[in-house]
């Protein structure tokens, strides 16, 4: 990024804290067209759910997926649980679980803890406390 790509995502991520979503977009969505992985999730959050954007679940998908693909832990996590909801795509356990443990593996306390629940509970996978354990201990429980 140039001094003015960091300029505009600092304004962008403060306007979107700030919950100016429509100034937000207007910062960040070039940057993400440029490959700024936090700009694209910031980008699918906010398609997702309609902020300072009508919601469009397609395109939703498709930032969120673009930054999980480049390895964007939070996004792979939100992937996860789009899969898992179904949320702009078809439910999919076994997909939810690969994209929850590509962002456990890098060290996110929040996927570890979810896939910990999920193989406790055999939502959608088959039940292995082991593994519910292992990613409980993962996640400092």
């Amino acid at each position: 990024m140039n001094d003015q790509d960091d300029i505009d995502f600092a304004s962008g991520m403060s306007a979107f804290e700030s919950k100016h979503f429509s100034t937000a977009m207007r910062f960040l969505s070039p940057l993400a067209e440029s490959g700024n992985t936090e700009a694209m999730h910031r980008v699918a959050i906010m398609y997702q759910n309609g902020l300072g954007v009508g919601h469009d679940a397609a395109t939703a998908v498709r930032w969120m997926l673009k930054a999980a693909e480049e390895g964007h832990a939070i996004a792979q996590h939100g992937m996860g649980f789009m899969y898992m909801e179904g949320d702009g795509v078809e439910r999919d356990m076994e997909k939810a679980v690969e994209w929850f443990a590509l962002a456990a593996d890098q060290g996110l306390a929040g996927s570890q803890t979810t896939l910990a629940m999920i193989y406790e509970e055999g939502n959608g996978v088959e039940k292995d406390v082991e593994k519910a354990k292992e990613w409980y201990a993962k996640a400092g429980f």
